[in-house]
């Protein structure tokens, strides 16, 4: 007869399986499938930041040790002073400008039936790589009003309430009865009186650029109780000077021409210019010189000089907020749809107006998605390196300077190694604190 010793008592269990060979073995086949990650990691991650720790420690061979001399000169070297100076401009304005920009935008187009169109709009930019951009912004920002949109649109308004001289290039010919006055202005060499005729030829303005509006020349005639004159194109093309200080056919007039008389310093009267060139003036002119100011010969104005020394910082953070204020847009939009709509309508029950309930209720409830999109530009920001190389040109661009773009110039234009590790070191060091920021407070979201 068997023994039932060995089956064990009827109803007991079964043995246990060992947890511990269990958890090793999943243990050992998530190593095995990280393993790949990890090695990626270290070799493009890990090893290059302990390297470039090390290397800040020597000098530009690589050879000799110089302790924090490297580091030193983050606070001594005048071009990397700059370099941090503009990275706290960008640090301060680049991501508060571009999260309140997109939450304005966010609010603004919840509401509107072609809200949806228009944020496609705003976030298309971000399709568009940072060096294509760069071209962009910096034909956008270039001097010559015909080229550059931002000058186009400046000069546009400028011209709109100032208009610009015609004449910038005029100046008296040879033998003229013109005479220079001081500060870009013209007079006659005599005085004028009643019933007189007085010619104020003209040379130096391309043909091309005499005004659309301007006829041909006429000489002027004599009245008894005024001053009469012409001032003109004392020039034909094709003809040259033809008959000096005389109208001959085919000379152009120079219409809108600003003509003053003037006694003991003083302007008595001004003038016009016809569309042929004529004017006239009263009896209160007699005795006076005639004198063509300034303003008639003023360079047209050409804009701002966006990409200068004093605004390229300002014109390039405007580039990277065109860019990242879509992005902005869309991650509050996301968090805005998410609100509960009863609080807002509360508020609004109770009175509140709706600059209150954005002041008071969106903007708090939002503040979670606010603080990690503005985190998260503010790390984008500390490297910037494309833009400000693309755009700033080189008259401008040690002024636009930046850590991302000193670490570049350190490292391969001046072959300076150990300083630019240091640089890369440090930029690390700036950009640690903000991400620990950021992923502890998406950890707390978590949790919540």
């Amino acid at each position: 007869m068997k023994s039932d010793t060995a089956a064990g008592p009827p109803g007991a269990p079964a043995a246990p399986t060992s947890r511990g060979s269990v958890t090793g073995t999943r243990r050992t086949v998530a190593a095995l499938f990280l393993l790949p990650a990890l090695l990626l990691l270290g070799a493009l991650v890990v090893y290059p930041i302990g390297y470039s720790v090390v290397r800040s420690f020597y000098d530009q061979s690589g050879d000799g040790f110089t302790g924090l001399d490297n580091y030193r000169a983050l606070f001594t070297d005048d071009g990397i002073r700059t370099a941090l100076k503009n990275n706290v401009i960008w640090v301060v304005f680049a991501p508060t400008v571009a999260t309140a920009l997109g939450l304005v935008f966010a609010v603004l187009t919840e509401r509107i039936r072609w809200g949806t169109a228009f944020k496609l709009v705003v976030f298309m930019p971000m399709a568009i790589s940072m060096l294509a951009a760069g071209i962009i912004f910096r034909l956008v920002y270039d001097q010559d009003p015909d080229k550059g949109v931002a000058n186009a649109v400046w000069v546009g308004v400028h011209d709109t309430f100032a208009e610009s001289s015609a004449y910038p290039k005029a100046h008296p010919g040879r033998e003229s009865p013109l005479e220079a006055a001081g500060r870009g202005a013209f007079v006659t060499r005599t005085t004028v009186g009643v019933g007189e005729t007085v010619a104020l030829p003209l040379v130096g303005v391309a043909p091309d650029l005499i005004p659309d509006d301007a006829e041909r020349a006429a000489a002027p005639e004599p009245q008894a109780d005024r001053i009469t004159g012409t001032t003109w194109q004392d020039f034909t093309r094709g003809k040259g000077v033809g008959t000096l200080n005389e109208v001959d056919a085919g000379e152009l007039g120079y219409p809108g021409m600003k003509i003053e008389a003037v006694k003991d310093g003083t302007v008595v009267e001004t003038a016009t210019a016809d569309a042929d060139g004529t004017f006239s003036l009263s009896a209160k002119a007699d005795g006076a010189r005639l004198r063509l100011p300034a303003s008639n010969f003023q360079e047209p104005y050409n804009g701002l000089d966006w990409l200068g020394p004093s605004l390229v910082t300002p014109a390039i953070i405007g580039s990277y907020i065109w860019m990242w204020a879509g992005f902005a847009m869309v991650l509050i939009a996301a968090g805005l749809a998410g609100m509960p709509r009863e609080l807002l309508e509360a508020a609004r029950v109770d009175g509140a107006n709706e600059w209150q309930v954005f002041r008071r209720i969106t903007v708090p409830m939002l503040a979670p998605v606010l603080a990690v999109v503005t985190v998260t530009l503010m790390i984008n920001v500390l490297k910037v390196f494309d833009l400000v190389f693309i755009i700033a040109p080189g008259s401008s661009q040690d002024d636009a300077n930046v850590l991302a773009l000193e670490l570049y110039r350190k490292g391969f234009s001046e072959d300076q190694p150990g300083i630019a590790s240091a640089i890369a070191v440090f930029l690390l060091l700036l950009v640690i604190p903000v991400m620990w920021f950021n992923v502890r407070r998406l950890r707390r979201e978590v949790r919540r």
